[in-house]
């Protein structure tokens, strides 16, 4: 989450924070009472016996806040927002029914460089998370509608993207059934499956598909601009998200070693969300890191290690009688903004030692009663199996040396 944050600062964005409670019409006021999240949601009444609801996803209450407050706010605004979101969703790898979503908003703006820069970024977060490998698959709903238009059955466009939506879940045959079921023929199904199945480049993909993919170009084409590999970046006209808000540009990323745990960050634009509770115009565009469901992709491809990992790099280590030495080593460090921990029971140095290794503890420092004696505290370096010594006064520099610390 730090490394994300440190990004998205990068970036432009601040942070916010809203409530996990809203009244449900402030949640589902976009959302068509067919929808799926219509039935996840976790909805109730209040002991004053108001609708209410948890928020399902990071967005819609961020449209409501800047509707609120936008002229304290500023015209564009940048978020990002990282916290608990629930949905009724069936427990397993890659869902859960509370879940952490971290994401990022630029509100105010129709610009394609404002698109373009939620691709740029999601390469940029992956890439600072230690993932390489993945694939970011982007299209535009703007083109499907465009599609559904010409044979006529655009009113139905809500049905079909969900119907899309579910195309890695349902495969094609699935997803035909519900087209058909929504109004198309079964010519215009296959149509409309034709159009989706064609995966590829910008150019390869946009071209002759007529002015509503021009935009999708060009967005690309900025993203490229920014930074991102456009090897990673694929046309997928298979995308359409499943939330009725996207308006625009949407997109999805997948990890190679493991598409089967679905899209671990994916957002859109949504040029009418907050017309809900403003007549202000503020489009938007926004995308949502999945930590969660990285997190599970990670524990299964074993990556990073599964063995648990102290949030500090120090330990002290505690000997029978010299709890003063300890407190005077940790309280020290700590001061000079090294992140350390004092084991709080006297046991035995090697069961501390073990601890240490278990933890993920870079180094263990020891004040026994010899150290005192000589006015010197031991280093060991756990990974690099060494053992120094450095006097009191030179201790703080000699840490953040074995560490690399500034």
């Amino acid at each position: 989450m730090d490394r994300a944050k440190a990004v998205f600062r990068r970036y432009g964005f601040s942070p916010i924070d809203t409530p996990a409670l809203e009244y449900a019409e402030i949640l589902l006021g976009k959302v068509d009472p067919g929808a799926e999240i219509d039935r996840q949601i976790y909805r109730f009444r209040d002991q004053g016996d108001r609708d209410v609801a948890l928020r399902f996803d990071l967005t819609v209450p961020l449209a409501r806040f800047v509707a609120q407050h936008s002229q304290q706010l500023g015209i564009p605004f940048k978020r990002y927002h990282v916290g608990t979101v629930w949905r009724g969703e069936n427990p397993q790898v890659g869902r859960r029914r509370e879940f952490t979503q971290c994401d990022l908003d630029t509100i105010g703006t129709t610009s394609p460089i404002a698109d373009a820069e939620m691709l740029a970024v999601t390469g940029d977060v992956l890439r600072a998370l230690d993932v390489e490998r993945f694939v970011i698959r982007v299209s535009d709903r703007r083109i499907l509608s465009a599609a559904l238009a010409k044979v006529g059955v655009e009113h139905e466009a809500p049905s079909v993207l969900r119907a899309l939506d579910k195309l890695s879940k349902i495969g094609a045959d699935g997803v035909a059934r519900e087209l058909v079921t929504s109004g198309l023929s079964s010519a215009d199904a296959e149509a409309v499956l034709r159009l989706c199945s064609t995966r590829g480049s910008a150019a390869e993909v946009l071209g002759g598909l007529g002015p509503e993919a021009d935009g999708l170009g060009e967005v690309v084409a900025a993203a490229v601009g920014l930074g991102a590999s456009e090897e990673r970046i694929v046309v997928d006209l298979s995308i359409a998200r499943g939330l009725d808000y996207y308006t625009g540009m949407v997109f999805e990323t997948f990890l190679e070693d493991l598409p089967s745990v679905g899209s671990v960050c994916s957002g859109g634009r949504y040029d009418d969300l907050a017309s809900l509770y403003t007549s202000q115009l503020l489009p938007g565009v926004g995308a949502s890191l999945g930590l969660t469901r990285l997190l599970d992709a990670w524990e299964e491809l074993g990556s990073p290690s599964d063995e648990a990992h102290s949030a500090t790099d120090v330990l002290v280590v505690r000997f029978p009688g010299e709890t003063e030495s300890a407190l005077r080593v940790t309280a020290l460090l700590r001061s000079h903004a090294v992140a350390t921990e004092l084991y709080p029971d006297e046991r035995r140095v090697s069961d501390q030692l073990r601890y240490a290794q278990r933890r993920g503890h870079r180094l263990a420092l020891l004040c026994g009663e010899d150290e005192r004696a000589a006015g010197v505290v031991t280093i060991k370096d756990l990974r690099e199996r060494v053992e120094t010594t450095a006097l009191l006064a030179e201790l703080v520099a000699a840490v953040k040396g074995a560490l690399d610390l500034e």
